[in-house]
C-alpha cells in the first residue's frame, strides 16, 4: 500500500477511535447519577496504550479532568503491576496526586483485552455529589478530612466486584446510592469504550493498537512541534493577585519558548494555605497546558504526545504543587485561573491573540438542604450547581456571557437542580454592567438568587473568587465588574467557606465579569446601541464607559 493510502486508511482508523471515546463519554452522561455529569459534562473519557499513554480523549469533558488523568493511567500501571492485571478487571482510585486533583473525583482505569491480549486502556472520570468528610468546600486543614481516600486499588477482579470497598464506601459518604452508582457508570462507559474498540479492531482486521497509536502519537508531536518552532522564543512573565482563603494569594508564572517545547515555572507564586485552595501540581499543569494549547496548537488533537512538549514546574509546597497530606478539595478555583496566568505571559510573545482576564473559577455552589424542623418529615439533599461568570474579551470579539472558560462545563438547568432537592431559584440572569468596557466588550457574570423551600434552610460551602480582584482588561480595555455574596437582607457574606442560609432567605450570588480589550472609544456606535437595546449595559455605563451622551 502507497504512504498516501497507508496515511488515509490511518485517519479513518483515527476517527473511528474518536467515536469510540466519545461513545465512552456519552453513555457515562446516560447512565450517571451525579447531576454535575450528565447535566454539565463535569467527566473525562479517553483511551491508553499499554505504557498508558493518552491515545485519543472524548471531546465531552473538562480539561482538568482530561489532561490530568493524561498522566493517571501510567500510575494505575505502576501500582497495580503488570503481572496482576486480568481480564474482567476494573481499577479505582480518587487519589488527589494521582488522579485527578481531589477526593471528589473518581477515576476508573479498565484494560482492554483482544483474544486473550491485553491491548490497552480505557480510563474515565466523574466527580461524585459527595465522598464523606467535612463535604465538598474549603474548610478542611488536611486531606485527611475532606473525605474518604481511596488507593489505586481493583474495583473489580476477574469481573468480581469487590464488596468491602463498596460496604466502605456507603457507610462513608452522605448520598451512597448516588455516589456507588457513578463508579457503576464509569465502569460501564469504560466497559462499552472496550466493546466498541473490539468491534472497531475486528473490522480493521488488527491485533492491537500498535500501528494506529505510533501514528497517531508521531503525527500529533511532529505538528504541536512544527508549531512551536514559529513561534517567538524566549522567556515572558505574568502574576494574578487573587482573593485565596484568608488573605490574597499570588499566582506567578515564566513562561519559555524554544524550538523543542515550552516550560512554565510558577516559581514567585505563594506558599500552601493552611485551607482546602491548594492545588497538587497535576491539576495546575492540566490547565497551564490547556491554556498554552488554545493559541498556539488548538487544532493538533489532545494526547500524549501533543501534550509532551510542554513541562510545568514548581517549587515544592507552593499553592500551586501542595504536597501531601495539604488540603486540596477546591483545588479548582486557584487552578481555573492558571490559563489566565500563562497566557497573560504568552500575550506578551504574541500581542493581538490573547484575550483579556475572565471570571475563570467557576462559581460551585455545593448545599446541604435540612427541614428546619423533624415535624416537616423531609429529608435532606445534597445539591451541586454550577455557575460560571464572563470570559474576557477577544482581540476581535466580545467576550462570552455567563460561560464556564477554561472548565468547559456547560449550564446546569434549573428545573434540574431544583429536582435533586428542596431548593427554589428565584431568579439566574445575565448581570448588567458586569462586562468590561473595551473595543471588545467583557463577558457578562450572572445574578443569581436561590433559597430552600419552605420549612428547609442550608448550609453551603462558599468557593469563590475574583470578589476583590477583578478580572483585568487588556490593551486599554477596562477591568470586568467583581463579584459578591450576600443575602437578600443585605448581609454579606464571605466568598470562602461554610455558611449558612436561614428559613424564608435568599443566597444572592453576583457572579464577575470578564474584563475588556482594547480602547473603549473605539468600540462602534451600533455595538454600544446594542448593549443598551440587549441590556448588557445602561446608558449611564454608556456615557461614562463610551462617552455616549444620555
Amino acid at each position: 500500500m502507497s504512504e498516501p493510502l497507508i496515511d488515509i486508511h490511518m485517519q479513518v482508523m483515527w476517527n473511528r477511535l474518536i467515536s469510540v471515546v466519545e461513545e465512552q463519554a456519552q453513555t457515562l452522561i446516560r447512565t450517571a447519577f451525579s447531576t454535575s455529569v450528565r447535566e454539565a459534562g463535569d467527566l473525562s473519557a479517553g483511551i491508553f496504550d499499554l505504557q498508558g499513554r493518552m491515545l485519543a480523549q472524548a471531546v465531552t469533558g473538562t480539561p482538568g479532568h482530561v489532561n490530568a488523568m493524561a498522566e493517571s493511567v501510567a500510575h494505575f500501571i505502576n501500582d497495580i503491576g503488570p503481572e496482576s492485571v486480568f481480564e474482567g478487571d476494573v481499577y479505582i482510585t480518587n487519589d488527589p496526586w494521582k488522579g485527578t486533583g481531589h477526593l471528589h473525583d473518581i477515576t476508573i482505569v479498565t484494560p482492554s483485552f483482544h483474544h486473550g491480549k491485553l491491548v490497552g486502556y480505557f480510563a474515565s472520570t466523574a466527580h461524585v455529589v459527595d465522598i464523606g468528610g467535612r463535604g465538598f468546600g474549603p474548610d478542611a486543614r488536611e486531606v485527611y478530612e475532606e473525605g474518604l481516600f481511596i488507593p489505586i486499588m481493583k474495583f473489580f477482579e476477574r469481573g468480581q466486584v469487590d464488596r468491602t470497598l463498596l460496604n466502605i464506601v456507603r457507610n462513608n459518604v452522605r448520598e451512597s446510592d448516588k455516589v456507588v452508582g457513578d463508579f457503576y457508570a464509569l465502569a460501564a462507559c469504560n466497559e462499552t469504550g472496550h466493546r466498541r474498540l473490539i468491534d472497531m479492531l475486528t473490522e480493521f482486521n488488527l491485533d492491537d493498537l500498535d500501528m494506529i497509536g505510533t501514528f497517531i502519537l508521531k503525527h500529533s508531536r511532529d505538528a504541536t512541534l512544527e508549531r512551536l518552532r514559529n513561534l517567538p522564543h524566549g522567556s515572558w512573565f505574568y502574576s494574578l493577585d487573587l482573593d485565596g482563603y484568608d488573605e490574597p494569594v499570588t499566582l506567578a508564572a515564566k513562561l519559555t519558548i524554544g524550538p523543542e517545547g515550552v516550560l512554565v515555572d510558577f516559581d514567585g507564586t505563594s506558599g500552601m494555605s493552611k485551607f482546602g485552595i491548594n492545588v497538587p501540581l497535576v491539576y495546575a499543569k492540566a490547565y497551564a497546558c490547556y491554556g498554552i494549547k488554545c493559541i498556539v496548537a488548538a487544532e493538533i488533537p489532545n494526547n500524549a504526545a501533543s501534550l509532551a512538549p510542554f513541562d510545568v514546574v514548581a517549587p515544592e509546597g507552593c499553592i500551586l504543587n501542595a504536597k501531601r497530606p495539604a488540603p486540596v478539595a477546591v483545588r479548582h478555583v486557584l487552578g481555573h485561573f492558571v490559563p489566565d496566568l500563562v497566557l497573560g505571559a504568552l500575550h506578551q510573545a504574541l500581542p493581538g491573540k490573547v484575550p483579556a482576564e475572565g471570571a475563570s473559577a467557576l462559581w460551585n455552589l455545593h448545599m446541604s438542604v435540612r427541614p428546619v424542623s423533624d415535624q416537616i418529615g423531609g429529608k435532606g439533599a445534597e445539591i451541586l450547581m454550577f455557575n460560571s461568570g464572563g470570559t474576557g474579551a477577544r482581540p476581535a470579539l466580545d467576550g462570552l456571557s455567563a460561560t464556564a472558560f477554561p472548565s468547559g462545563v456547560h449550564t446546569m438547568p434549573i428545573e434540574a437542580t431544583e429536582n435533586v432537592g428542596p431548593v427554589i431559584v428565584w431568579r439566574k440572569e445575565l448581570r448588567e454592567g458586569s462586562g468590561g468596557a473595551g473595543e471588545q466588550r467583557g463577558g457578562l457574570g450572572q445574578t443569581i438568587e436561590i433559597a430552600a423551600a419552605e420549612g428547609y434552610m442550608f448550609r453551603f460551602s462558599a468557593m469563590f473568587d475574583r470578589l476583590g480582584h477583578p478580572a483585568r482588561g487588556r490593551e486599554g480595555g477596562h477591568d470586568g465588574a467583581a463579584g459578591s455574596v450576600s443575602l437578600d437582607d443585605g448581609t454579606t457574606l464571605r466568598g470562602k467557606g461554610l455558611q449558612f442560609v436561614p428559613e424564608g432567605k435568599k443566597l444572592i450570588l453576583q457572579l464577575p465579569g470578564g474584563g475588556g480589550y482594547g480602547d473603549p472609544s473605539k468600540r462602534p456606535g451600533g455595538s454600544v446601541n446594542d448593549d443598551i437595546r440587549h441590556g448588557y449595559i445602561s446608558e449611564s455605563q454608556a456615557a461614562a464607559d463610551y462617552g455616549r451622551q444620555q
